[in-house]
């Protein structure tokens, strides 16, 4: 069957070292779109935190999509218009602002183009605004101030830290919230059912495609979901050896045109 859909994780895969995107990687993914091809970013980053990227690759032009989130919203880049969204309960907000404060952890949530931090601000929350190019602002009362719908919560600290805590939260919330680590220290809370591949599974169906018609690549343990389900599931060479045992093909690394290759060899 032939592809029609390329998933792309952005950070170690998408981008390279410098957080960009190649120039014939560029090149590359604009053609296939010209000739009919969809394109989605399929990130953990806010939607804001994708928004340059998407304009580079002309998403809009095309009528591609941005999965944010981990797959809690899907934007028509076009439209803009929101296809899917799935929110976090709104009575676990502060219990978790609550749980980051006694366990000496950062929490931060996201409010349009702003990252709002519950905490003081640690160098791991600064590494996401960096990453994603949003201001960070604190906040003197998160448990107040939160008072809007909220996709995801992101708690941070040391990684020995962001172990334990996910096991503890994990065993509080069980079924209620999905929760892991996407960085050794970054901790995601997610409303439970969510993941790329529940949420690229949607948009397939929309546009009356089949998880046969799409490829996704990634290099990170979020990845994997949509890794297992599509049909090609590729890790770069960059990742984690757990990833690259769920792919079917194993390309080259972010700094070495790892899409590139992808698509010329499953794309032409």
């Amino acid at each position: 069957m032939e592809y029609r859909l390329i998933a792309l994780d952005i950070d170690g895969t998408l981008t390279n070292s410098n957080k960009e995107i190649s120039k014939p990687t560029l090149e590359a993914l604009l053609d296939i779109q010209e000739r009919g091809y969809t394109v989605v970013i399929a990130t953990g980053r806010p939607t804001a935190g994708a928004r340059d990227l998407a304009d580079e690759l002309q998403l809009g032009k095309y009528g591609s999509y941005v999965l944010s989130f981990n797959g809690g919203l899907i934007t028509n880049w076009r439209t803009k218009d929101i296809i899917y969204r799935q929110t976090l309960p709104k009575d676990v907000i502060p219990e978790l602002h609550t749980f980051a404060v006694e366990n000496g952890a950062g929490i931060i949530t996201y409010e349009n183009d702003t990252i709002i931090a519950g905490t003081e601000i640690n160098q791991y929350m600064q590494l996401e605004a960096n990453i994603t190019k949003m201001e960070i602002k604190r906040v003197d009362n998160f448990k107040e101030y939160v008072d809007f719908p909220v996709v995801k919560c992101l708690m941070s600290g040391a990684p020995e830290l962001m172990e334990q805590l996910e096991q503890k939260l994990k065993k509080k919330y069980k079924s209620l919230l999905n929760i892991f680590r996407s960085e050794p220290f970054f901790l995601e809370i997610m409303p439970n059912n969510i993941d790329k591949a529940q949420s690229l599974l949607r948009l397939l169906t929309s546009l009356g495609l089949s998880s046969e018609q799409m490829i996704c690549c990634g290099d990170g343990f979020n990845d994997i979901s949509m890794i297992e389900v599509a049909g090609l599931g590729v890790a770069m060479e960059n990742a984690n050896e757990t990833v690259k045992a769920a792919a079917d093909f194993i390309t080259d690394s972010n700094d070495d045109n790892g899409i590139l290759k992808v698509i010329n060899k499953f794309m032409k």
